[in-house]
């Protein structure tokens, strides 16, 4: 709880400035988009671990510290492919919220293409430091006799608001900075 609170500061700080006054219509879909697709990895990796892995909280025969980034996105392993196609999933299914909220007029933001790209810069990034976290914590809360569909999905998606509030505040930010700043702000 402490972790998503302070994605809700940010989101505060950042929303009562009237210079994000777009990033309102945006939180929830990076925050969701990024949650939704870290829940699906943990819970496949929990489901792996129960049906192929050693009993829980068994020591591991051949125990790793911490997965690399290329174990977690580039073994063979399943979970490796299915992080992959997870992470293709981010730019299409943003990309048609982006477009959603373009067509419902939300969100005070215009989309021009340096907003798409510091957007989707984020995302992509937000997905893909939680898709390796989630590699790293089932994993170490399986070899510590933990349920990983019980106690990592929460932590995961507290961190998934947490990165999500925070890199859509910097884009936000930056994009003030290099002057791509809106014209329809408190329309």
């Amino acid at each position: 709880m402490a972790i998503s609170s302070v994605g809700g500061l940010i989101l505060d700080k950042t929303v009562s400035n009237p210079n994000f006054a777009g990033m309102a219509v945006f939180t929830p879909v990076i925050n969701g988009v990024g949650g939704n697709l870290v829940a699906v990895q943990a819970s496949r990796i929990s489901t792996y671990l129960h049906m192929n892995g050693i009993p829980m909280g068994d020591p591991d025969p051949n125990p790793r510290k911490c997965p690399t980034p290329c174990t977690s996105f580039f073994s063979s392993n399943v979970n490796s492919r299915s992080a992959r196609v997870l992470f293709l999933l981010v730019a299409p299914g943003h990309l048609v919220f982006l477009y959603t909220i373009n067509s419902m007029q939300g969100g005070h933001t215009t989309l021009t293409s340096t907003f798409i790209a510091f957007y989707m810069a984020a995302a992509l990034l937000q997905v893909l430091i939680l898709l390796y976290l989630a590699d790293w914590m089932v994993h170490w809360m399986w070899s510590r006799g933990m349920n990983p569909d019980n106690f990592s999905i929460p932590y995961l998606t507290a961190l998934g608001d947490l990165l999500g509030t925070g890199f859509l505040a910097l884009c936000f930010h930056v994009l003030w900075l290099i002057g791509d700043r809106d014209t329809d702000v408190g329309d």
